[in-house]
């Protein structure tokens, strides 16, 4: 069970697909869960989203509720690598779920700002590219399901500050 840890943008992610990858265990993004459930129009979903939307962190309790749920799911069994935050080591402490590892990734502002500008989402399906990084195969379009890719309002630049600010 590892937590990995960092302001938002710092490749948390990135490194967590890996390391899931090599051991293989999931990898539990929390803005993966905050998506799927802005997308089913949960009611948690929905109060993430008017946090996310104003450059805000997602209160803890809305998380943690979330994210509760998904590491109790059966592939969680033999561990997970976690895109957290650390109130959510001590709630998740405090709840008797043990983690063996937590990993700090530490990546200065002006990088952060650069790198989530340039990522671009598919709405349908949920691939994420980077225009410099990770190019889709043709410009604008998700290489997995043909749909537009566009950059989601967390990633613009002023918010991606409003979020380093509030971090």
């Amino acid at each position: 069970k590892i937590i990995m840890l960092g302001a938002p943008g710092a490749g948390k992610g990135t490194q967590a697909k890996k390391i899931a990858a090599k051991y293989q265990i999931p990898h539990i993004s929390t803005g993966d869960i905050f998506r799927a459930n802005i997308k089913n129009g949960t009611e948690l979903g929905m109060k993430a989203k008017s946090y996310m939307d104003a450059g805000g962190l997602v209160p803890d309790e809305i998380t943690i509720g979330m994210l509760l749920d998904r590491i109790h799911e059966e592939d969680c069994k033999n561990g997970y690598v976690l895109d957290g935050f650390p109130s959510l080591t001590k709630a998740l402490g405090d709840m008797g779920e043990a983690i063996d590892y937590a990993i700090n990734v530490d990546v200065p502002d002006e990088n952060i700002i650069n790198r989530m500008s340039g990522r671009r989402a598919c709405l349908s399906c949920g691939a994420t590219y980077h225009i410099v990084y990770n190019p889709p195969k043709k410009e604008g379009i998700c290489d997995v399901c043909g749909q537009q890719l566009v950059l989601r309002d967390d990633d613009k630049p002023e918010t991606v500050k409003k979020r380093l600010d509030v971090y």
